[in-house]
């Protein structure tokens, strides 16, 4: 497997010693939201502002990855539903996010409940617990009719996938969100997931080894989480989804050829950005 990095030289990709392009799902939402801002956290490097709401994520998912690792099964199977809230909250650390452990706790003891009623506790735990896959794809020149590229390009693909679950013989992926649940996040989400499937079945052997996952149990559904709103979603794998992600990288790609990250402006999101006054497009937008 070859070097990969953000700070990528599309001209020089055909000489097999230089590094290719790294591509996360982080990257991938950070081109699609601003090039400019992708720009600004991936090649330049440059630091963000600790927001409030990375605070919550981080320890929220930590927490998540925490009460999965110390769930016991045993201990679980002869708790009532009241109790098993009980437990599932014993199993979060005491900090400001509580009431989101107690939406998390609550759903959680559902779920055990429907499985024990179902006779599958066996896949009530994840398959994949906070786990880090590496790929490499080749990306068609073509495949974005919209994008033409100068030639194919291999990339490198990497991600952490919250977790993943057995259900009727197959993967299904779910992501935790900890914001609130706006209906128009869900193409977004698509891509999110479609990226976790592409990098699944991609994946080296040597990460799939790591990971204990099987390359040939299929990827047919995935889902996401948002505690906050208490809604969860599964549906089947979109096709569509998965053109839309790779197009998506061909931008990418195309950035890098051009070596132009256009600024994305708009006036409610960009003020909050960590690089609103280096941002030349912004501060041009803010003089209108």
């Amino acid at each position: 497997m070859r070097e990969y990095t953000y700070e990528w030289d599309a001209k020089k990709y055909g000489d097999e010693t230089q590094p290719i392009l790294k591509i996360t799902k982080s990257s991938f939402g950070s081109f699609q939201w601003c090039p400019k801002k992708y720009e600004f956290c991936y090649p330049f490097r440059l630091p963000q502002d600790t927001t409030e709401p990375m605070i919550k994520g981080t320890v929220v998912h930590n927490s998540r990855q925490t009460f999965f690792d110390e769930f016991d099964i045993t201990k679980a199977e002869s708790l009532s539903h009241s109790e098993l809230i009980t437990y599932n909250m014993g199993l979060h650390p005491i900090d400001d996010y509580t009431d989101i452990y107690r939406n998390i706790a609550t759903f959680e003891a559902q779920r055990f409940v429907d499985a024990r009623e179902a006779g599958n506790i066996d896949d009530y735990l994840p398959v994949v617990n906070e786990v880090m896959l590496d790929a490499e794809i080749e990306i068609p020149f073509d495949i974005n009719p919209k994008c033409i590229l100068k030639r194919n390009y291999k990339v490198h693909l990497q991600g952490i996938i919250d977790r993943m679950f057995l259900d009727g013989g197959n993967y299904v992926p779910l992501e935790l969100k900890t914001g609130l649940w706006k209906e128009w996040r869900t193409t977004g989400m698509r891509k999110e997931m479609a990226f976790y499937k592409l990098l699944v079945e991609s994946a080296t052997d040597e990460s799939l080894e790591a990971a204990g996952l099987d390359r040939d149990i299929s990827i047919t559904h995935w889902g996401w989480y948002y505690p906050v709103s208490n809604y969860i979603h599964i549906e089947q794998v979109k096709k569509s989804s998965t053109t839309a992600l790779m197009r998506g990288i061909t931008q990418i790609l195309k950035a890098y050829e051009n070596e132009e990250f256009p600024a994305k402006y708009y006036y409610k999101t960009c003020a909050h950005c960590s690089f609103y006054p280096i941002c030349d497009e912004a501060q041009a937008a803010t003089w209108l």
